[in-house]
């Protein structure tokens, strides 16, 4: 199994976010929709996904708003504004404001996956350099689909490594099981399963990621795990 990248839709126009969706899904990406920033605040959006398609005009909140919260927080996720505002001082502005890219609405097919896939594989480049460096004392090898600890491997089922990698890649941030449900098992996040919490228990441990090797996969009560520095 292949990782596919996950993409943030923060829109409030139903219409909208299904022609969207659709458009991405088509180009063999997983999409979580967000219909306003209240959700995408509650669901620890800016965790989970790869890359953010942002709306500016939203009922409860500006997307400005929301893209400047997580530069705040420090959050280097690719962002995308795809609004309908397109005066030239709109477009300065979000750009100074952190966003990665701007298009104007009605935006075409080719353009917007255009657009993803050059952002992402600029991320792509920086999360790659970092996984051969490897997150010390432990190192990902994508090529072989293995992780090692100090020079040995670790045995991991595939479901296993997948959920490594996507923790590794998302390190210090909180990501909610709704979200590894969605992403590395590919089912409603609303299902009600223990796996995730069994899966996490058993990687915790194969890893010795209780903080005695730098690293500490913490549950975060009502939210999900965060994976840190001990």
């Amino acid at each position: 199994m292949i990782q596919q990248n996950v993409i943030g839709l923060l829109e409030d126009d139903e219409d909208q976010s299904r022609l969207l969706s659709h458009w991405l899904v088509d180009a063999g990406y997983q999409v979580r929709l967000y219909p306003s920033s209240a959700e995408f605040r509650r669901k620890q959006g800016a965790a989970s996904v790869d890359l953010l398609i942002l709306d500016w005009n939203l009922p409860d909140e500006s997307g400005l708003s929301i893209l400047r919260s997580l530069r705040d927080a420090g959050s280097e996720m690719p962002v995308l504004f795809l609004t309908a505002r397109s005066s030239e001082d709109d477009i300065v502005t979000g750009l100074r404001e952190g966003a990665d890219d701007y298009v104007s609405k009605p935006a075409t097919q080719r353009e917007l996956l255009a657009r993803v896939g050059a952002l992402l594989r600029r991320t792509h480049l920086k999360k790659d350099a970092a996984e051969e460096e490897g997150v010390e004392p432990y190192r990902i090898d994508l090529m072989r689909r293995r992780v090692e600890l100090a020079g040995e491997e670790i045995p991991l089922t595939d479901r296993e490594f997948e959920l490594a990698l996507f923790l590794f890649r998302r390190r210090g941030r909180v990501v909610s099981r709704e979200a590894l449900l969605e992403s590395i098992w590919n089912i409603r996040g609303d299902v009600a399963t223990r796996t995730v919490d069994t899966h996490i228990s058993r990687l915790r441990k194969k890893l010795g990621l209780g903080g005695e090797h730098g690293w500490r996969l913490n549950a975060v009560y009502q939210h999900g795990y965060r994976l840190e520095r001990a």
